[in-house]
């Protein structure tokens, strides 16, 4: 029987040994009416005759639970193909969003030509080249994908391109790389910059910092400011997750918030070499067990009335954490499930960076039209 906070579905393999070693990986390429996300507050579209007007375009895929692809729903953009090898991360986004284009497929051999003029090719290329938790070999890892997002951007030709990855991309051992990315993007007309932003600075509960990579086509770079952040702060994870650890009655719901004061560590644990759901190796569980959370596991529903001691989040706890709505559901059984939250990029940092691309490419057709 399906669990409350999830949606049981069967699984899936691959034969292809290749990609067997990148499918937790999210290849990818892939209005504002305030909605309230448990002390958060973040955007959707609309669906006025001005909305539709303007409406864009994006060639890509979802990364891990399809964060990235709702935040860029939320930024007014209308996805076109989103191309993903992982069978539990497509199963997510087509369980909630049916009507979207979504092809389970490596993206390696996967042509874009036919995607030609969108407005925005985005996605999360693979974090482990990059990562401070690996090697860092960077454009030697067989992980690095790089190579084929510039493709399909020569290929495709979008007004705009936005890539995520982890912080490490952004140290000096990797400047040499940075440079060479955006070279290959100007010869093909673009100018495009890094930048390290925190998803607590968008109203979601936990630091999570990630790199994002912006280039526009030339006509339109000088329109495009990235975005500032939330003049309020963050909700606490007590304040985030009270309702959630409340739902079975525990009567000591109410003095976990006021201990869990503060926001959550980022979370991990997105990659299939991890293991089995937790929040992480023993600095990360440190962290959560200042906030009164055990990180040794994951719970499959909410504490009962007369718990004791530190309760364990879920996997709906997690993906708000996360940044998620409650209306987002997950596919897969708990393990998989988790691993999309961990893989995830927060929907309203998305939205953020989506609604500044949005806003450089309106100004650009405004001018023009005047």
């Amino acid at each position: 029987m399906p669990r409350k906070d999830l949606a049981v579905r069967p699984g899936h393999s691959s034969s292809a040994s290749r990609a067997k070693r990148v499918s937790s990986m999210s290849r990818c390429l892939s209005v504002l009416v305030p909605v309230s996300l448990a002390g958060c507050t973040f955007h959707t579209t609309t669906n006025s005759k001005e909305h539709r007007e303007r409406r864009l375009y994006i060639c890509g895929d979802m990364h891990g639970a399809g964060g990235q692809a709702l935040g860029l729903e939320q930024a007014a953009f209308e996805h076109e193909v989103l191309v993903e090898f992982d069978h539990s991360a497509c199963e997510t986004v087509k369980l909630n969003r049916p009507s979207w284009n979504v092809l389970e497929q490596d993206l390696l051999s996967w042509s874009a030509k036919s995607y030609e003029g969108v407005d925005l090719v985005a996605g999360g290329v693979p974090c482990p080249p990059f990562s401070k938790a690996g090697k860092q070999l960077g454009a030697e890892d067989e992980r690095n994908l790089f190579p084929k997002a510039l493709d399909i951007v020569d290929e495709v030709r979008p007004k705009a391109v936005m890539f995520e990855n982890v912080r490490g991309l952004l140290d000096p051992v990797f400047a040499e790389y940075r440079l060479d990315v955006e070279t290959q993007l100007a010869r093909m007309g673009y100018r495009g910059s890094w930048k390290l932003l925190n998803a607590s600075s968008y109203g979601v509960s936990q630091l999570r910092p990630r790199v994002i990579f912006v280039a526009l086509n030339s006509n339109y770079a000088d329109h495009f400011e990235w975005p500032l952040g939330n003049l309020t702060g963050p909700p606490s994870v007590g304040s985030l997750l009270h309702d959630l650890m409340a739902e079975k009655g525990w009567v000591g719901a109410d003095a976990w918030a006021a201990h869990a004061s503060r926001i959550a560590p980022t979370l991990v644990g997105g990659s299939k070499k991890h293991g089995g759901p937790d929040l992480g190796p023993t600095r990360a569980r440190a962290a959560w067990a200042a906030l009164g959370v055990n990180g040794k596991s994951l719970a499959d529903e909410a504490p009962d009335t007369d718990f004791e001691g530190m309760p364990r989040l879920t996997v709906r706890m997690a993906a708000r954490v996360q940044g998620f709505p409650n209306s987002w559901h997950l596919f897969g059984r708990k393990t998989a499930a988790y691993r999309q939250v961990g893989n995830a990029f927060p929907p309203p940092v998305a939205a953020a960076v989506g609604n500044q691309i949005h806003k450089a490419l309106s100004s650009r057709r405004l001018l023009s039209v005047a």
